[in-house]
């Protein structure tokens, strides 16, 4: 192989990573935004079979950070499932499962159950929820029922503008997690027309 040959193989290469890294940067934003929807999803679940299982009220709560100066936030990218409102009690352990939940000296408010920081998902992403806690009863139904279907968005506006339906708006495929009244959650996908089953 002479020196020429293998400049022209090292342009040809860098040619096609050329090409394939826009959408390679556009596959990775994408992925981020799926990650942390699918967290949510996972997180909102959980406290739904919490509820039914211990047949007890079950909160899923987004936050704005898990120190002990914690709120709850509607834009919040970290998430506690517990018994209680976790404001100012994120450093607080978890449940001790070992004892009686209402044990208040044994297991402390919030009783948390599972705790998902932001760190462990994608950076850079977004949340916008149409409320920042949502409580599961016995029967696994949201409490206090509400007029519509909440609704999860999840963006990465670093990323760019969100896809809408018809083929508009920007390269981005938001997300969106829907829970209805009677405690149904899906992930779907708003750049899609309600009649498409991933479309919200």
């Amino acid at each position: 192989m002479s020196l020429v040959e293998l400049a022209i193989g090292l342009v040809i290469i860098g040619s096609l990573l050329a090409l394939a890294a826009p959408s390679y940067t556009a596959w990775i934003q994408n992925t981020k935004i799926r990650t942390t929807a699918e967290a949510i999803l996972n997180g909102l679940q959980l406290a739904r079979t919490e509820a039914v299982r211990r047949n007890a009220q079950i909160r899923f709560n987004l936050t704005d950070t898990l120190t002990a100066t914690c709120v709850v936030s509607a834009n919040g990218t970290n998430w506690i499932v517990s018994f209680d409102d976790p404001s100012g009690l994120c450093a607080n352990g978890l449940l001790n499962e070992a004892q009686d939940a209402g044990d208040s000296a044994v297991s402390p408010a919030p009783r948390m159950i599972q705790v998902r920081p932001s760190s462990e998902g994608s950076t850079g992403v977004a949340v916008a929820a149409d409320q920042s806690s949502i409580m599961f009863n016995g029967l696994g139904r949201v409490i206090p029922v509400p007029g519509a279907a909440i609704n999860i968005n999840v963006s990465n506006p670093a990323a760019g503008t969100c896809a809408t339906i018809g083929g508009g708006g920007g390269p981005v495929r938001c997300m969106r997690v829907a829970v209805s009244a009677g405690g149904q959650i899906r992930l779907c996908d708003p750049a899609r027309a309600n009649t498409d089953p991933v479309g919200c």
